[in-house]
């Protein structure tokens, strides 16, 4: 099926209880390995490119192969722009096919925040794209931007009710504790805030820095309403990972097909788990009505 917007499919997430995975790849065959999980698991999925990949490859071969991917899928498929900073950048997404867009300006004063996404969402809107923004910053390594612990800022629930309802958000990544990468130390994640900003703005959040955290901090919060968790950093070790591991255990293979075709299936196998982990599974077909 066609690739669809972000908007309906996680306002049934939210509705119902679960979260779509959002996983980060760096070529195409992590994203054909996204694809291929989530039919698998009948699930909903979010491939969501990173800024830097996208000027890797370009914004139409991105969105090229997704098309590709998609089409020949059952189940629904998002292309989504992770951590777009620079306007240029979110416009050439939208019109070249692109069906979700985050924009995030969270570096921004909050009026300056708020600006900037409003500019983002009427763009977006008028082209039927959904939209994710942030408030408060949040930890971590992304993009190749360092943003310490001590810099990291939460989500201001005030702030928070009145972004969500001056924007139409498809999804809301405040920030909550959590961070981008491994963590180095117990996460401390918010869950009050996290129930807070879900029941004063109704709008899916994002959880932003899925990578390292336990089980028990995933559920719960999406029982606080993340209808979204992220992958990226985990997404990375599982693609390198498997390419190595296959190369350790069979150092005379040097056939590149038989190697990349093991990292595909440990790639795969890792992302099936993860979707599974989300309450994703079993969930594509019945969305085929709302997109």
């Amino acid at each position: 099926m066609p690739l669809v917007s972000l908007n309906p499919i996680l306002a049934a997430a939210a509705k119902e209880g679960y979260a779509v995975g959002a996983f980060n790849p760096v070529d195409y065959a992590s994203m054909k390995a996204i694809v291929h999980a989530a039919e698998e698991e009948n699930a909903p999925v979010i491939v969501q490119a990173s800024a830097k990949t996208v000027r890797y490859y370009g914004h139409e071969a991105l969105a090229m192969w997704m098309r590709e991917l998609a089409e020949e899928s059952t189940i629904p498929v998002i292309l989504h722009l992770d951590h777009g900073k620079e306007l240029e950048m979110i416009r050439r997404c939208i019109e070249t096919g692109w069906t979700s867009v985050m924009v995030d300006a969270s570096h921004l004063p909050f009026e300056q925040n708020l600006a900037m996404s409003r500019e983002v969402v009427e763009m977006a809107t008028a082209a039927g794209v959904g939209v994710e923004a942030e408030l408060g910053e949040i930890g971590g390594v992304e993009e190749d931007i360092s943003v310490a612990e001590e810099d990291a800022h939460l989500a201001d629930p005030d702030k928070a009710e009145i972004f969500c309802r001056e924007l139409e958000l498809g999804v809301f990544a405040p920030a909550i504790g959590t961070a981008h990468g491994f963590y180095k130390g117990t996460p401390k994640v918010a869950f009050d805030l996290i129930e807070e900003i879900y029941r004063r703005t109704a709008t899916p959040l994002a959880l932003h820095g899925g990578t390292g955290l336990s089980d028990e901090i995933i559920q719960r919060c999406i029982r606080s309403g993340c209808a979204k968790v992220n992958i990226s950093t985990h997404f990375k070790h599982a693609f390198v990972d498997g390419f190595a591991d296959y190369h350790k255990a069979n150092p005379d293979d040097y056939e590149p097909l038989k190697v990349l075709g093991a990292q595909f299936e440990s790639m795969k196998q890792f992302l099936r788990k993860k979707i599974r982990q989300f309450g994703g599974s079993g969930r594509g077909q019945e969305l085929t009505a709302v997109t």
